[in-house]
């Protein structure tokens, strides 16, 4: 049964405001995707935080009118499930990792902070680590001077409590030229 006016209203703003705080959306063809994968999809997709709705292209469409998303209207087209996420990576991912085990599920494009994706676009924002993988990974190469720091000091502390001449500790814990 189709919905009322009423009832597209509400989804049109629920996807609205879901679209107003977003940074990605990704678009995919699921035709013939078996209702047991696309439970799949979703809980993977809830996990990763990405709002993941089948919805009416003319319904999407309204709902991105408007937005820096505008331009995802002219590739809204077909039978198509919306990935939409405040991370800029996460949308991507969870569609694209899908897309590797299951062949049916075809990415059509995608948008990313006002600029067109294609196919091969989405899947390179996909291999981008997530968030929180490159803050650890900057937090990472920070610390290392100072854990290095660190382990030259407790180093020397030991030479010097065996009794070495602080001269020879320091001589050999100078990097070599």
């Amino acid at each position: 049964m189709g919905l009322n006016l009423n009832d597209k209203k509400a989804v049109v703003a629920e996807v609205s405001a879901k679209v107003a705080t977003a940074q990605t959306i990704v678009v995919a063809e699921y035709r013939g995707i078996q209702v047991a994968h696309l439970t799949q999809l979703r809980a993977k997709a809830r996990a990763q935080g990405v709002y993941l709705r089948v919805l009416k292209n003319t319904l999407a469409r309204r709902a991105v009118e408007g937005t820096q998303f505008a331009a995802l209207a002219d590739s809204m087209t077909g039978p198509l499930i919306y990935s939409i996420s405040d991370d800029a990576v996460a949308a991507a991912k969870v569609i694209n990792d899908f897309a590797k085990t299951n062949d049916k599920l075809v990415i059509t494009a995608g948008n990313y902070a006002g600029k067109q994706l294609d196919k091969s676009a989405v899947t390179a924002l996909a291999s981008i680590p997530s968030r929180e993988v490159l803050i650890s990974q900057l937090l990472g190469v920070m610390l290392a001077p100072v854990s290095g720091f660190a382990r030259g000091l407790a180093a020397l502390a030991a030479k010097k409590s065996e009794g070495a001449p602080v001269a020879e500790v320091a001589a050999e814990e100078a990097p070599a030229a």
